[in-house]
């Protein structure tokens, strides 16, 4: 059973940065995307980075470019978030997401969130 634990998130001033990270374990094949997405109060979750394996493409949410960056180390199944900049609206509970291909199917899975809160 693929599972995804996130943590990293917190409270931090505006113009600060954090760093989420994604534990990956379980998976069961090479192929997948694995990214972050964000909900908060009252909104629809969002995508705000996305990473594919088969070719290392990496794509943004419109809101978060030149701020955030994703990243991941193979070595230990883990993918990073990297947020700089960060301002009252990227307040929000930061989910990680894999979706993993096998043969013609492709299977999604959700970690359980992490908080972030940007105040002052």
């Amino acid at each position: 059973q693929l599972q995804l634990v996130e943590s990293g998130g917190g409270l931090v001033q505006p113009g600060g940065s954090l760093r989420l990270s994604c534990l990956a374990s379980g998976s069961r094949s090479d192929y997948y995307t694995i990214g972050w997405f964000r909900q908060a109060p009252g909104k629809e979750r969002e995508k705000v980075a996305c990473l594919a394996s088969l070719d290392n493409s990496i794509h943004y949410g419109d809101s978060v470019k030149g701020r955030f960056a994703i990243s991941r180390d193979n070595a230990k199944n883990i993918v990073y978030l990297q947020m700089n900049d960060l301002r009252p609206e990227d307040t929000a509970v930061y989910y990680c997401k894999i979706q993993e291909r096998l043969g013609h199917k492709d299977y999604d899975y959700w970690g359980q969130g992490t908080q972030v809160t940007v105040s002052s």
